[in-house]
């Protein structure tokens, strides 16, 4: 088992354990409210992130820094043939009338010419303003006119009608590119009179300081706000990650490291991962969709050794273990795997950080069985290469986490929002704590405040929100970003995460509840989909269940029922609903009886991105959904 070794390996690397030492600071009762950690990359005191790809070009030209797809191969961009090409197209931004400090959006799932055109802008002495490639014509009318952006880079003749019929009331509507119509070929052609010297001249001007990207938040309520974030804040992000994971994996696994980037580049964490990758000259290829059935055959091509994902993706993964077994008349086995693969990732835990004996030849020998039956069939549908694993943007349940670690991957869990650059915590590689989120990343303190809040200072902190003071007062104080998140500090410094602050629910008998820790382990749960907990002001806690179509098929071909089964007939069925009850047994069990759901209702469809129910990171938007299923929660109350 490659983890094990890993592990061992890096026990007697004390040299690299002892690079990130956490100080915590008490209150009057000794409760840790407190925790900050050293920064491991200094602050640049000039450049830019910009120039990333001409110091990679300047000082190993022929690295391998990208693999990009072309029908069914992976062709190898080498560090000098990516400066080349960011380069000819910031000088087709200079020709269009970018000028030092405007802004360009781009509109696209993650894709090789996205990277392209993020250090292009950059390189051209602009700014980018990511949009989520399904969002809505009022959504890009908003994020357009917000930010003054004068020019827009679409993937699909879809996008760029989403844009021209957004922007259609605007005085000045702005120019569209489309990448699936050679967008990026007409950029190039356009510059080609442009000197490259003038793209030096744009770049080398780029300050630390240099507002470098505007992030519009997911908006679960009210307009998206524009987190502004400079190329400090980046590096602060990018090289401090970079400088605590990678001579780890590196020197412990020896392995020369390589990812498969799936998560949006609208969101933040898929962008700073690129600029930690070309920061390392780790092999980066792009998959544009996180659905499961589109993303296992990438992944099995390209054979990624590390990957960063959502607990969405984990979840599926599992899920579909569960289901292929079952197919085959092996769900009892599955099950038995699963408790084999928890006790037995936390017990050789517990050895690994002197805690216990670790597992004992029992234990040992019922893994090695389910090794076989299970376990690698779990490596294989993640390439066969990978053995880490980081998960961020929301909580991965424990459980889950225990099992891929017996698989033979270790799931390293992080914690951040737009506004701190992506990860302000994560968990050390050397100091695994599955049910938390790690300590500090370098260079970054978290504060508990007296409520609970979490509150978060350092270099990865936004400096503003684009066009609303008011709204950045209200959550900067003296260098503070109050993340509206509770949580908690154990004597370590690892944080963990209890739940929004404005998600709270009071019940009618006054008990506090945090939503997020039953939803978080519902949807581990086949076959619940998505789900939201209620009962603000209520005798007792409920849930709206919505269930999971792949789940709701695979469930229907076991039992050998139409695949066609109204869903309405579906959600009285006493058997699917006893399992839907297990999974509520399930989130019970974190909490006290007080707090657990006492009562569920499964309704019809989904919660989605197109019913405006979703954000695009996959976080369920409350008030839209309360509003929309308020008569089903009022009849989950008139019993």
């Amino acid at each position: 088992m490659g983890v094990r070794k890993d592990l061992k390996r890096a026990k007697q690397r004390t040299d690299l354990a002892s690079r990130t030492e956490v100080e915590i600071t008490r209150d009057a009762k000794g409760v840790v409210r407190e925790a900050r950690t050293a920064a491991l990359a200094p602050r640049p005191p000039a450049g830019s992130t910009a120039d990333l790809p001409f110091t990679n070009a300047a000082e190993a030209p022929d690295a391998v820094v990208l693999r990009r797809r072309q029908g069914d191969t992976w062709h190898p961009v080498t560090a000098a043939a990516f400066a080349d090409e960011v380069t000819a197209v910031a000088k087709g931004l200079i020709a269009a009338g970018l000028e030092p400090g405007g802004r360009v959006a781009v509109m696209s799932r993650t894709r090789y010419e996205w990277t392209v055109l993020d250090f292009a802008i950059w390189a051209a002495g602009g700014q980018t303003v990511p949009i989520y490639a399904t969002s809505s014509a009022e959504q890009v009318e908003w994020i357009v006119r917000d930010s003054g952006t004068r020019f827009v880079v679409t993937e699909t003749a879809e996008n760029a009608e989403t844009v021209t019929t957004g922007t259609s009331g605007h005085q000045e509507q702005p120019r569209i590119w489309q990448l699936d119509a050679s967008g990026t070929a007409e950029l190039k052609t356009l510059g080609a009179a442009i000197p490259d010297e003038e793209v030096t001249k744009r770049r080398t001007s780029l300050t630390p300081d240099t507002v470098a990207t505007i992030c519009y938040t997911s908006g679960t309520t009210g307009q998206p706000k524009g987190c502004v974030l400079t190329h400090a804040n980046l590096h602060a992000e990018a090289a401090n990650t970079v400088e605590l994971l990678h001579p780890i994996f590196k020197e412990v696994t020896r392995q020369v490291a390589s990812t498969l980037l799936f998560l949006p580049l609208a969101h933040i964490l898929g962008r700073t991962l690129q600029i930690a990758c070309l920061m390392a000259r780790i092999e980066i290829g792009h998959c544009p969709s996180i659905k499961p059935d589109e993303l296992r055959p990438a992944l099995k091509e390209f054979r990624p050794t590390f990957l960063v994902g959502v607990p969405y993706l984990f979840e599926k993964i599992h899920d579909t273990g569960r289901a292929t077994a079952e197919k085959i008349g092996r769900g009892a086995s599955f099950d038995r795997a699963d408790r084999v693969a928890v006790r037995f990732g936390e017990q050789y835990l517990d050895k690994f950080l002197d805690r216990g004996k670790g597992p004992g030849p029992r234990l040992y020998a019922a893994w090695a069985l389910y090794d076989l039956l299970v376990y690698r069939r779990v490596r294989k549908e993640l390439g066969g290469r990978m053995r880490y694993a980081i998960s961020g943007g929301s909580p991965l349940d424990r459980n889950l986490n225990l099992f891929f670690y017996a698989a033979g991957i270790i799931v390293y869990e992080g914690y951040g929002l737009t506004e701190t650059t992506a990860a302000a915590t994560i968990v050390p590689p050397l100091k695994p704590r599955p049910g938390t989120v790690g300590p500090p990343v370098p260079g970054t303190a978290v504060r508990i405040a007296d409520d609970g809040e979490v509150l978060i200072r350092g270099g990865i902190v936004f400096g503003a929100y684009w066009n609303n003071p008011a709204a950045t007062d209200a959550v900067l104080t003296d260098d503070w970003f109050a993340t509206g998140d509770l949580g908690s500090l154990d004597e370590d410094g690892y944080l963990t995460i209890t739940g929004r602050k404005k998600d709270i629910i009071v019940t009618s008998g006054g008990k506090n509840v945090s939503p997020a820790v039953l939803e978080d382990r519902l949807r581990s749960r086949p076959p619940v989909g998505q789900c939201l907990v209620v009962g603000d002001n209520r005798p007792f806690v409920a849930a709206l269940i919505t269930l999971e179509p792949e789940a709701i098929a695979h469930w229907l071909s076991v039992r050998r029922m139409p695949a066609d089964t109204p869903l309405s007939e579906l959600v009285r069925d006493p058997r699917l609903r006893a399992d839907v009850q297990k999974a509520v047994d399930y989130a019970n069990e974190a909490v006290s009886r007080a707090e657990s759901i006492r009562a569920f209702t499964l309704v019809e469809g989904e919660f989605t991105e197109d019913n405006g129910m979703l954000t695009p990171s996959l976080k369920v938007k409350r008030h839209t959904v309360l509003s929309a299923y308020a008569r089903d929660i009022e009849a989950i109350y008139r019993g």
